[in-house]
Parts: C-alpha cells; structure tokens; sequence
C-alpha cells in the first residue's frame, strides 16, 4: 500500500479540518473521505508503527485527540503529516491514503479489536517498551 499504483485515483483536494480533526480529500475517481487524525496517526506507515515486518505493529494509544500541525508535500505522489504529538516519520502516499477512505470502517474495527485484545484503553497514554527502536529509519 505504500507506492503509488498506476492508474489510482489521485487526490484533486486536501482540506484539513483543525476543529472536527480530520483530512477531506477528494479523488479523481469522484469519491470524497473525510480522514480522522486519529485513524491515520493510528495507522502510520511509519516503521515506528508498523514495524519492519509482519507482527511487529506497536499499538498506538492516546490519540484520540491528534492533530495536524503541518502537512507537508512528498513529491508528486504523498504528503507527510506532522502530527502533534511529535510523530513525523508516516509518508502517506495517494494510494494509502485512499486504501485508508475507503476501509476504515474495518480499520476502527481492527483497532477496537487490537486494543480489547491487548486489554488497552483507547486512552490510555503511550508506554516506552524495551530501550527504544534505534533503526534508523526515522
């Protein structure tokens, strides 16, 4: 999901909404989403959230209340979102952000799941594991 694929619809628009948190974008192909911050500080490509592999996801917590404080073009193919709590390392290309539009009613469900699993509240403040991630990637 991280490349751009031929022929994907591209973005025509991209508001950011400070007071309801989210991003409104708009795509060649006609369909329009409206991108909670949380979803996608949740749901970062970065490898500090996904990890650098299968089952090496770091379950983010406490980001219910994220905002955008800048949102930077990557080219001609992504933008990346710094987020206000710090994280800045997610490039977010046309095609995730479109794969993130389109299913997040899975992805809320998938996260809810994540966290009653791991016995977590939505809320909860982030916790350090281990001495840190030190590859370099971010």
């Amino acid at each position: 999901m991280a490349g751009l694929k031929a022929g994907a619809p591209t973005p025509e628009a991209l508001t950011v909404h400070e007071a309801s948190r989210v991003l409104e974008v708009h795509f060649s192909d006609g369909s329009q989403f409206r991108l909670p911050f949380e979803l996608m500080r949740v749901y970062s490509p970065s490898a500090e959230v996904q990890g650098h592999g299968p089952g090496q996801e770091v379950l983010q917590t406490g980001k219910r209340d994220v905002t955008l404080v800048d949102l930077e073009p990557v080219g001609n193919y992504a933008v990346k979102p710094v987020f206000s709590d710090g994280h800045d390392s997610g490039i977010f290309s046309w095609d995730y952000l479109y794969e993130l539009g389109r299913n997040q009613d899975a992805l809320w469900a998938e996260y809810f799941e994540r966290l009653a699993a791991a016995g977590v509240d939505r809320d909860a403040p982030m916790v350090a594991k281990g001495g840190g991630h030190a590859c370099g990637s971010h």
